[in-house]
């Protein structure tokens, strides 16, 4: 099942639905948690709706280094441990919406990359507990980066954080078996990185069990599992596309 959110054209107010092709019916959910069981009014074109990032986390925990080739490119050791670092909320935007350069930065890179949504408080997982068992589904999101400025403040929080820097989307696909999935990410057309997810360090169950270990997991927030090699710099004009087997893909433009 596809899931996410949206804005019928002309209003203001934001719902959760169900999407299928072409439709989308939007649900009585309040939170995402529920929007699995909360019933669904009937399907309208997909065309009379502006679709919206489908999270608003918490927090954005991302995951440095987890493809060997990328961490090569960049000229970076693999981590022993999953190495983490924290994206700010506010960066997420949704498919189609501009990713814009800040002036800060001459140097802006895509970083196409698979989401994990957590369904529900993750904490202190037991060893019999399956971490897929806190999964509400999974997305396409493109990791933005201010390279330059990575480099330069060698810690990452600026460089990940400008506002736009976390495209999210089209959806949330719940139906998937993350273990084995190709990333693609594709600017103007032209394929930039193709990986996959059995390729990862620490793969996806290993992540959430992880994190939880370390902080507390709430509805809504995202993990993003890290990028394969092929990062290549943005520019204004550019259209930048993140597609993931099973899930769609994600288009933004560069501004």
């Amino acid at each position: 099942m596809r899931i996410g959110r949206f804005k019928k054209s002309g209003t203001s107010v934001v719902k959760f639905g169900v999407f299928d092709g072409a439709a989308v019916a939007s649900s009585s959910a309040y939170s995402i948690e529920s929007v699995l069981d909360a019933p669904r009014d009937h399907p309208i074109d997909v065309s009379a709706v502006q679709m919206l990032a489908p999270v608003t986390p918490s927090k954005i925990v991302c995951v440095g280094r987890n493809y060997r080739e990328h961490a090569a490119e960049l000229g970076n050791k693999m981590p022993d441990e999953p190495l983490l670092f924290l994206k700010a909320p506010s960066a997420v935007i949704g498919n189609g919406d501009c990713i814009q350069l800040p002036p800060e930065s001459a140097q802006v890179e895509h970083e196409g990359e698979l989401g994990v949504v957590i369904a529900k408080h993750a904490h202190r997982l037991a060893e019999d507990d399956d971490p897929l068992n806190y999964v509400l589904g999974y997305t396409c999101v493109n990791d933005v980066t201010a390279r330059d400025l990575q480099r330069k403040d060698v810690q990452f929080t600026r460089a990940k954080s400008f506002d736009t820097f976390c495209p999210v989307g089209p959806w949330i696909e719940t139906e998937l078996d993350p273990l084995n999935l190709i990333v693609q990410t594709r600017v103007n057309g032209v394929e930039k990185q193709s990986g996959r997810t059995a390729d990862m360090a620490f793969s996806v169950p290993f992540l959430i069990r992880y994190i939880a270990n370390i902080m507390t997991l709430l509805p809504g927030d995202l993990i993003v599992t890290g990028t394969p090699a092929g990062v290549s710099r943005l520019n204004a004009g550019d259209t930048v596309e993140v597609e993931i087997d099973g899930i769609g893909r994600l288009q933004n433009g560069v501004c």
